[in-house]
């Protein structure tokens, strides 16, 4: 049984131990999961923050037989606590981050991780049923047998140890890094037409944002509403081409454009029309039968999002019938809707008109008349937001310093996922970066979690956003210090942080070149 006891402890001591460690390497991280396990967000912080210390803690206690049925106990509690929140949102629908351990892994809860922390809760269980004087022997009582150089030489291979963990913890961070700026150069190139490419007209096509045409299309699961995994495949091709279109539920230019998408799925059935969202089954079942969409795909990572590069929502590409990649990726509602049209074979050239008709069938898509967004080197609308402590904000007064307007929505997961970098960028800005102003949707609690140190201004109606060009978040644009818009709206996160960098090519006169046209073809 002393064996069963210590083993116990000991597998319990070195998963609490990096645990602890690991989260305390990612505060914001911890206190950030915390709060999506739902957490009052004035604990959020204060519990991000203890819970890796009583993880440490636990772990050292564990050791020693004076203090192990403590931290036994200690154990137990906390893990039956795991147990209890982790069941309350899977029976909620709901699966958040669970950063069990930190930077190193960290994945949606779901049944393997409460069953996970049930086996664990169970181990507790033993060493604690044993009582205060019967949780087994010290794990370092053998450590008073060795000679001095023995203990010499056990000190120096811990220290080794520890070193190698360090150093391989800075490598994958540094990876990490490594992966995040081939990303956004991999973008950046896509931008970038090749020499080789020319149209029909012999001139050399627009910049393509996406993946190569002609690549297939990414051999990736996806989760129906029902709970059951499938291969994207079996939703893609039979002899028809088919449209990818991104969404999120708490995008709003998104659900402006699903009861046009259903309005398709319904009309258009030579051409496919596969819907793909990330968030919970519950609030996207909820989300398809409120615009009468027939069926919504489920990613959990973004996974098909990021291998198609569709770093935004709402956006979509097309898919041929025999697999492959049909166009660049389109953002924003009238893209998509010129992007459905090409891929209906009803316009060559993208939609010039914001209605139209095809042999006298029902009109494929319509939209409301609205106003034209500026342009670049025209002067801000004069429009007022509200910011974060109640004050009125009008546009023209951020005059005075170039400023960057980002477009957010605290329920759009490409937001979510540029969120740490953001916060980067404005711990360490670049020589000459400009100043950052946050225009989010979203409720205000949500808003404040962000914990952006920048002025962000609160808006519902997307009116801003529309008036620069901006159907999906995250977008955005650079206004030079007479607030004059100074560049073409930034799509996704990529874009959005090269822009802040200074990354795009600068016209002579010092504002950003306007890039060309999405190739759609």
């Amino acid at each position: 049984m002393d064996e069963v006891l210590i083993g116990s402890r000991l597998l319990l001591s070195a998963l609490f131990l990096i645990a602890g460690a690991a989260k305390l390497a990612d505060r914001e991280g911890s206190i950030r999961a915390v709060s999506e396990f739902g957490s009052p967000q004035a604990l959020s912080a204060p519990l991000g923050i203890a819970l890796p210390w009583g993880e440490v803690l636990i772990a050292v206690m564990l050791i020693p037989a004076f203090s192990a049925w403590y931290g036994a106990l200690a154990a137990f509690i906390l893990l039956t606590g795991f147990v209890a929140a982790i069941g309350i949102n899977l029976s909620r629908g709901h699966t958040p981050d669970c950063h069990c351990f930190g930077q190193l892994h960290s994945a949606p809860a779901g049944w393997s991780t409460l069953t996970r922390n049930a086996v664990l809760a169970v181990l507790a269980l033993t060493v604690v049923a044993q009582g205060p004087s019967g949780a087994g022997p010290s794990a370092v009582s053998w450590i008073a047998d060795l000679s001095v150089g023995q203990r010499l030489l056990l000190t120096g291979a811990t220290a080794a140890i520890a070193l190698l963990a360090s150093q391989s913890f800075l490598l994958l961070q540094v990876l990490r890094q490594q992966g995040r700026l081939l990303s956004r150069m991999d973008d950046l190139e896509a931008r970038t037409p090749a020499a080789s490419e020319k149209t029909a007209t012999g001139s050399s096509p627009a910049p393509v944002v996406g993946v190569p045409i002609g690549s297939p299309a990414p051999a990736l699961r996806l989760k129906s509403l029902d709970g059951g995994q499938f291969a994207l495949q079996s939703r893609l091709g039979g002899g028809k081409p088919s449209v990818i279109v991104f969404v999120n539920p708490g995008c709003g230019p998104c659900s402006a454009l699903l009861p046009e998408i259903a309005r398709w799925q319904r009309e258009f059935t030579a051409t496919g029309f596969v819907v793909v969202s990330d968030g919970t089954i519950k609030e996207n079942r909820a989300y398809a039968e409120k615009h009468g969409i027939s069926e919504i795909l489920l990613q959990e990572k973004r996974e098909l999002a990021i291998a198609l590069r569709a770093n935004g929502t709402p956006a979509a590409v097309i898919i041929r019938a025999d697999g492959t990649i049909g166009s660049g990726v389109a953002f924003g509602v009238d893209a998509i809707r010129a992007l459905v049209a090409r891929a209906l074979g009803l316009l060559a050239e993208p939609l010039p008109a914001p209605s139209m008709q095809h042999n006298n069938a029902p009109p494929v898509m319509q939209s409301r008349p609205a106003p034209r967004p500026i342009a670049v080197g025209e002067k801000v609308p004069a429009i007022e937001l509200a910011s974060l402590d109640g004050h009125v904000v009008a546009l023209p007064s951020l005059r005075g310093e170039r400023t960057l307007l980002l477009f957010w929505n605290t329920g759009c997961g490409f937001c979510r996922q540029m969120l740490d970098e953001l916060r980067a960028w404005e711990a360490d800005p670049p020589p000459g970066a400009p100043r950052l102003v946050v225009i989010s949707a979203g409720q205000i609690d949500d808003v404040r979690a962000m914990k952006l140190r920048s002025m962000v201004l609160l808006e519902s109606d997307h009116r801003t956003a529309a008036a620069f060009g901006a159907n999906g978040t995250p977008m955005a644009v650079l206004l030079d210090a007479e607030a004059r818009m100074a560049s073409s709206v930034a799509a996704g996160g990529p874009a959005v942080l090269a822009l802040a960098a200074g990354t795009p090519a600068m016209k002579g006169n010092g504002a950003l070149a306007k890039p060309e046209p999405v190739l759609l073809q």
